[in-house]
């Protein structure tokens, strides 16, 4: 009888236990993130920060390629052109990896998507490293596309992997993983070209090409983490594969973990009553769903504005400032790291505010500082060589800009979608943000020069206009998606733009 009673206690226990599990940080889950960081979104940003340091080096060796294989030198109007299809190249190619992301997160899967974005950025590293060699521009051309398609692919795929890893609570927290990544790769980049580090004359081809090593040491690790359960239970229907890779990722067995098989069942359930309407979830069909209108049209806004509130341009522009303020070449070069090192800094404080204040408030409160910061900018800029002071207010506004961006601007548009679109449709999503980011990247950088030609100073007006209008587009329309499921988010926008989602979404 003693047994007996001892048996059943237990087994109550273990109901107990199992009604109050929480799911947490996990050995899985926290070498995901890292493994993810460091080698697939570093190198994203990386590509982005290391271009500008060695520019004239570069186009010299464009000039002598063409010299001696062509005969024809080049002048400085198509040195600048051929400089500028380098550079642009690889926002086309992320603009091509952002529409091939929802494809091949879907048939290779989460994972397996990943690794193959790996082995492009370790083929463009190997472009970059033997392009001297084999004197040969286009070699260097191939590759920094290479590198976009990368970039493009990481961008669409990581943040959607991250999340769909994570308990719910743990989504925001994932979620920044991959912006940050991207904010220390730039800093990486910035800090190799310096010139007792990378930045001399004849380094440019490791410059380019060292990131490829963390690629190298994160590659093989990623073959042992978990695929995404929510891919492997929804889109591929292997529920025991499903449940065996759940478990080993919670670090826990499947008796306590039935409210997440719970809510994939549920999942499942609304994915296969919404694909059997009309077929498969591509971009096509994603745009064109009335329900998802307003989802998709947050997303792609927010994306967008995170280029085209001009973040680029400021740090362009930021040398010139700290120059003008009194400070040397080299103090100047330091103070646009700093700025880096203020964007990773905010990152990685979001690890800690997006858990406990939400993502509307964050990226309100981001959007309306980063556009006054951008009119106080434009105004103090364009007082510079007037007032002796003014110089300084131009710092204090660069620094204050740099910070902002990054509660709010920086990092949450790169993993929204996850939050507000279901498994099925969620990779068609990711990728029209993706697209969005890059084309707003791209937009910058072609009107940017013309803009500062034209109106000088005043250009961060513009910006500063569209990131006002952002945030006014997101305080009517963006509901609150932590702690909510993406069907009680996309019930907030079912009406579309007759909705007014701007308010706290029920909690699951």
């Amino acid at each position: 009888m003693d047994t007996k009673e001892k048996q059943i206690a237990n087994e109550q226990q273990h109901l107990t236990q199992a009604h109050e599990y929480r799911a947490g940080w996990s050995f899985y889950l926290v070498l995901a993130g890292v493994v993810t960081t460091v080698g697939s979104s570093l190198p994203v940003g990386y590509n982005i920060g290391v271009v500008n340091t060695p520019a004239e080096v570069i186009k010299t060796f464009c000039n002598e390629s063409f010299v001696s294989r062509y005969n024809l030198p080049l002048n400085d109007t198509w040195l600048n052109v051929l400089w500028s299809s380098i550079v642009s190249i690889f926002i086309v190619g992320g603009c091509t990896g952002s529409i091939l992301g929802s494809v091949l997160a879907d048939r290779l899967g989460r994972k397996m998507a990943t690794i193959a974005t790996s082995a492009l950025s370790i083929a463009g590293a190997a472009l970059f490293l033997t392009c001297r060699a084999a004197n040969s521009v286009e070699m260097l051309i191939l590759g920094r596309l290479l590198v976009g398609l990368a970039g493009g692919l990481t961008t669409s795929i990581v943040p959607m992997y991250l999340t769909e890893l994570s308990p719910p609570r743990l989504t925001g927290a994932m979620g920044v993983a991959c912006p940050m990544g991207v904010n220390v790769g730039v800093l990486v980049g910035q800090l190799m070209g310096l010139n007792f580090l990378l930045g001399g004359v004849d380094d440019w081809p490791y410059l380019l090409s060292i990131y490829a090593l963390l690629v190298i040491i994160c590659l093989p690790i990623l073959f042992i983490l978990p695929e995404s359960p929510k891919y492997l239970f929804i889109i591929k229907s292997n529920e025991s594969t499903s449940i065996k890779e759940l478990s080993r990722l919670r670090g826990a067995s499947c008796s306590v973990l039935s409210e997440e098989l719970e809510m994939l069942h549920e999942e499942r359930r609304a994915a296969q009553t919404a694909a059997s309407a009309d077929g498969g979830w591509g971009m096509a069909r994603v745009a064109a769903e009335p329900r998802l209108r307003l989802p998709l049209l947050l997303v792609c806004s927010m994306q967008a504005g995170q280029q085209t509130s001009g973040i680029n341009a400021v740090f362009y522009y930021s040398q010139t400032i700290f120059k003008q303020a009194g400070l040397s070449e080299s103090s100047a070069q330091y103070a646009t790291i700093g700025c880096g090192f203020i964007n990773v800094c905010t990152a990685a404080l979001m690890l800690y505010l997006l858990p406990r204040k939400g993502r509307r408030p964050l990226l309100l409160g981001s959007a309306l500082s980063a556009a006054v910061c951008l009119a106080a900018l434009a105004g103090a800029m364009t007082c510079i060589e007037t007032v002796s002071w003014m110089p300084y207010m131009c710092m204090i506004a660069v620094l204050l800009y740099v910070l902002v961006y990054g509660f709010g601007l920086g990092p949450i548009p790169y993993f929204i979608a996850s939050e507000m679109f279901e498994v099925g449709p969620r990779p068609a999503a990711m990728a029209w943000g993706s697209l969005a980011n890059w084309g707003g990247n791209f937009l910058v950088g072609m009107c940017f020069p013309t803009m500062r030609r034209l109106i000088g100073p005043y250009s961060f007006l513009v910006f500063s206009a569209i990131t006002g209008a952002l945030f006014l587009f997101v305080r009517s329309y963006l509901p609150e998606t932590r702690g909510s499921s993406p069907s009680q988010v996309w019930q907030q926008c079912a009406r579309g733009l007759r909705s007014r989602a701007g308010r706290a979404a029920p909690r699951v």
